[in-house]
């Protein structure tokens, strides 16, 4: 028999990891409904996001092995009753961002990268922005132009406009030496 918690713990695994891969917005993986969830094709319908516009969301194989493993557990907790969203909570709903985020809270503290007793920390937001400059760094260190890029990406986080990409750009440490990198043997190869 499978308890309410043994399908939380599945849950959020297919939560959090899938905020990790696809870069989607806590609110847009919530409200993914089965029908959203192509595993055949590896595709997700992120409907009705911050934007208004809907979008198409590639995932990889080993993406697709997790969600069908989760699809069927969600199923069998669910014995027979309609799923209404992809991901529910233990009652069978759809999950709620605050609890969500308590959750998120106490296993960050619980694996040491949260004081306890303080809410600041790492955000479910973070994994989006990960996400989007682990992107940008990947072009840059295959020579790629990222400013020529950036409509893709832009297009894949679902950015109303690409200027609102544009920020990750200059966000850390990492990026600015990949760029810098790239300037340099660039201009090298000007100068030569």
């Amino acid at each position: 028999m499978r308890t309410h918690f043994e399908l939380q713990r599945y849950t959020y695994h297919c939560l959090l990891g899938l905020l990790v891969v696809t870069g989607l917005r806590v609110g847009e993986a919530i409200r993914l409904q089965p029908q959203d969830v192509d595993l055949s094709e590896g595709i997700l319908t992120v409907r009705g996001t911050k934007f208004g516009k809907s979008r198409l969301v590639p995932v990889a194989p080993s993406t697709r092995a997790v969600l069908r493993e989760y699809a069927k557990r969600r199923d069998q907790f669910l014995a027979g009753r309609p799923a209404p969203y992809f991901l529910v909570s233990t009652r069978g709903k759809r999950l709620q961002k605050q609890c969500i985020g308590k959750i998120f809270r106490s296993l960050s503290r619980q694996i040491g990268i949260r004081e306890a007793g303080t809410r600041s920390g790492p955000r479910l937001h973070d994994f989006r922005h990960r996400f989007a400059v682990e992107t940008l760094l990947r072009w840059y260190r295959i020579g790629e132009q990222a400013t020529r890029r950036m409509p893709v990406l832009s297009t894949y986080l679902g950015h109303g406009n690409v200027t609102d990409t544009y920020w990750y750009l200059s966000s850390t440490p990492e990026l600015i030496v990949a760029a810098s990198e790239l300037i340099e043997t660039r201009w090298k190869g000007v100068a030569q």
